[in-house]
């Protein structure tokens, strides 16, 4: 089972990172939470694939404008990313530039999401007296 490997490397990261701060080694534990984070990206990538293709597909079936589609992939994938970067943040002591980075990925989330929301409110205009 993945979620086993998945688990025991974050376990075993986790405990090497503790022991590098204690050391004062903590540029060392930043690095390895970095690496950490990309072997375990690395080991769910083929999971995410699956599911882009998957909702591919049902968007195809639905007949669903492929814009909207790749908008909402690329948001969730902003907030994959976003989520990464602040944590990485976060690990190093910086909860300031965290919450930027979050800020960020807001903004740049919402104004990928504009289209879809004014497609939204002229379907619900259209559909008013």
């Amino acid at each position: 089972m993945e979620i086993v490997q998945i688990v025991g490397i974050g376990i075993i990261s986790t405990i090497l990172v503790v022991l590098l701060k204690q050391s004062n080694r903590s540029e060392f534990a930043l690095i390895v939470s970095v690496i950490t984070g990309l072997i375990i990206f690395s080991m769910v990538i083929d999971k995410i694939k699956y599911i882009i293709d998957t909702l591919s597909n049902l968007s195809r079936n639905a007949n669903m404008e492929f814009t909207y589609f790749s908008t909402i992939l690329k948001i969730i994938g902003i907030a994959y990313i976003v989520e990464f970067g602040a944590q990485i943040s976060r690990d190093a002591g910086e909860n300031a530039i965290a919450s930027k980075i979050e800020l960020g990925g807001k903004v740049i989330m919402m104004v990928l999401a504009m289209p879809i929301i004014l497609a939204l409110l002229d379907l619900i205009l259209k559909i008013l007296p």
